[in-house]
């Protein structure tokens, strides 16, 4: 035991550890709070479909040639993807999953595509993988983007504890909130918004193939023994934190994926939760 915590000591000398710690806890957290909502609203995979359509634009940022400064490219794309997917999510004709389908797979495709028609290095299988399921560069991170995880998530949670009775209200009955006055077509864009932001920012963490995973299990986690709204966005946001911070430090340690770590930890909660679940229901 005394081994391992001289090793974290170490390693968290170097502020590239730190950063990445802190990017991952904050993305974890406001990853948390848009998950419960989004489960709820039976719109869980819009995460894996805006994390597809980041994943195209990030191919179109390389070919570009926007290596350096991709997120002018992928952050406008995406946000704007994220509208016309509650749009066309909207129309009597493309249903929510078919329209989450038929973004996600034809960006995914349009992306590896183009990496292969314009690549950027000669090993194009390496740049996929990593980017599908996350790489090191949550550890190569820059004070600069410590700086834009920690003004969205304040953002985030400003929103959030601004509007939670108008999200509370168009979560549980959107009818009901648009006969009461509420612009439920208004809080929607901003949820699908904000969750465009989050997963751009979320895609060094995990990876784009597991964004979703660490937007939807602290919430499915968090219901299997909450029942109230409240309860089950504080809960959910502990269990992200847990298993993000968890995750980092297990990675650093036995050098595995940090995405994939993270999600395994995420994995691991829920099964214990589930457990905690039927426990009391026997």
């Amino acid at each position: 035991m005394n081994d391992i915590l001289n090793t974290l000591i170490e390693y968290f000398k170097f502020p590239f550890v730190r950063y990445a710690l802190i990017v991952g806890l904050l993305i974890a957290l406001c990853s948390s709070l848009l998950g419960v909502t989004l489960v709820l609203k039976r719109f869980s995979f819009i995460g894996d479909g805006l994390s597809h359509v980041a994943f195209g634009a990030m191919a179109i940022a390389s070919v570009l040639g926007f290596t350096s400064n991709n997120m002018l490219i992928i952050m406008p794309i995406t946000v704007i993807s994220a509208v016309l997917l509650l749009r066309t999510g909207q129309n009597t004709k493309i249903k929510g999953d078919a329209a989450v389908a038929m973004i996600s797979v034809g960006a995914l495709a349009l992306g590896y595509m183009l990496m292969n028609l314009f690549p950027t290095s000669s090993n194009i299988s390496t740049d996929v993988c990593s980017t599908l399921f996350g790489s090191t560069s949550i550890l190569t991170l820059k004070t600069s983007d410590v700086i834009v995880c920690a003004v969205m998530a304040v953002v985030v949670l400003a929103v959030f504890i601004i509007f939670y009775n108008k999200i509370f209200a168009v979560t549980f009955d959107e009818s009901f909130s648009k006969a009461t006055g509420i612009n439920a077509d208004g809080y929607n864009l901003l949820i699908a918004i904000i969750t465009a932001l989050i997963i751009v920012l979320a895609m060094n963490l995990v990876g784009s193939l597991l964004i979703s995973a660490l937007i939807i299990f602290p919430a499915l986690s968090a219901m299997r023994v909450f029942k109230s709204f409240r309860s089950v966005i504080i809960c959910s946001a502990v269990i992200s934190v847990y298993c993000a911070g968890t995750g980092i430090i297990i990675s650093i340690l036995a050098s595995t994926p940090v995405g994939s770590t993270i999600v395994t930890a995420d994995i691991a909660v829920f099964l214990v939760f589930w457990a905690i679940s039927r426990i009391r229901r026997a």
